[in-house]
């Protein structure tokens, strides 16, 4: 999983095998390990909520994506599934092979749907 923050936003790229094993396990979570025995996780999960929304207790990020849509979106090839009035704003995409790399350099991103035009 790749988590970046920018302007208030938090964004979470998965890649094909973290995508399949959110629709098979329900959860993915990743932990960065910092010196002093500190470390920050964090997680999608599939819950029954209404809405995508995040959670943070000083240790772990929390994102619950309601089962429903997260199942719709892991078998479509919609790219991405998003809150835009949760605070932050929460955007959850499926990971593309960057076009100015080597697809081999990244090979569990998903195909990106624009490689043919270059």
């Amino acid at each position: 999983m790749k988590l970046r923050f920018h302007s208030n936003t938090l964004r979470i790229r998965l890649s094909q095998s973290e995508v399949a094993r959110l629709g098979e396990a329900g959860r993915v979570e990743e932990t960065v390990v910092f010196p002093a025995g500190r470390s920050l996780a964090f997680a999608v999960e599939l819950r029954p909520s209404r809405e995508i929304a995040a959670s943070f207790d000083g240790e772990r990020i929390e994102i619950a994506v309601p089962a429903d849509l997260g199942r719709t979106w892991i078998a479509s090839d919609q790219p991405g599934i998003e809150n835009p009035d949760a605070t932050p704003k929460i955007l959850i995409e499926k990971d593309f092979q960057c076009l100015h790399q080597n697809p081999v350099a990244n090979p569990d991103a998903f195909p990106n749907p624009l490689m043919d035009k270059f």
